[in-house]
């Protein structure tokens, strides 16, 4: 039996942090209380406050001198793909013009690695694809099998930033897709999809490829913002 390993001080620091940073309780450009004030405000020890405060620190969170009080980053304007990771995990925090901008970007990325699957390893997918759930199959399922298939594409895209990219986001896209696939119509569009992708993989029509996930993704953008 493996036992759940708990979480460190200083990661429950950190993740306290990056909430109230979120909540706007310490507001973009403004300036972190003294280390013994929010330490006592956060519930912990001031070393490892220093120790979450670094973290921060590294990722882009914060700006800390020596001597001068912390300040708040413009994580929209100074953040970096560290942040992107991180805001992901906490999407009750999240506004619904985030996850529409996000799933911009996988408009962008999608068909590109999809269309290099197919030129460069479209066995894999195809036997992917032979799998595709059932409609009745519960929106659980749909998730992590829509997930997965995008992340072999990105695999046999052969380009591993596309990878890492999406791997960042992977709570997030499965927690929003298994809202998404509760809809029966939402399963039938995939389940349509992926039979279609099937056959662009098998004929080995990088334009078809193209076209269909390009849709796809559109559709999946034009969801979200009925939904909001």
């Amino acid at each position: 039996m493996q036992w759940n390993q708990l979480e460190k001080p200083a990661e429950l620091a950190e993740q306290r942090l990056i909430k109230a940073i979120l909540d706007g309780v310490f507001p973009i450009n403004s300036f972190l209380p003294s280390e013994r004030e929010l330490a006592t405000q956060i519930g912990v020890t001031r070393p490892t406050l220093r120790e979450a405060l670094q973290r921060l620190s590294r990722d882009g969170w914060i700006e800390i001198h020596q001597g001068k009080q912390t300040r708040v980053r413009n994580i929209w304007t100074e953040g970096n793909m560290n942040i992107l990771s991180s805001i992901s995990k906490y999407p009750e925090h999240l506004s619904q013009n985030f996850v529409e901008n996000l799933l911009q970007i996988r408009y962008l990325l999608c068909p590109t690695y999809s269309t290099l699957a197919v030129k460069n390893n479209p066995e894999e997918i195809i036997l992917f694809l032979n799998l595709i759930p059932e409609i009745t199959n519960s929106p659980e399922i749909y998730s992590e099998y829509d997930f997965n298939l995008h992340l072999k594409l990105t695999r046999a895209s052969g380009n591993p930033i596309f990878t890492l990219i999406l791997n960042g986001f992977k709570d997030l896209f499965t927690q929003k897709a298994i809202i998404y696939f509760q809809n029966e119509r939402a399963r039938i569009y995939s389940h349509n999809f992926y039979k279609d992708l099937h056959k662009a993989f098998v004929d080995q029509k990088p334009e078809t490829v193209f076209d269909l996930t390009e849709k796809v993704m559109k559709d999946s953008i034009s969801f979200w913002k009925n939904a909001g």
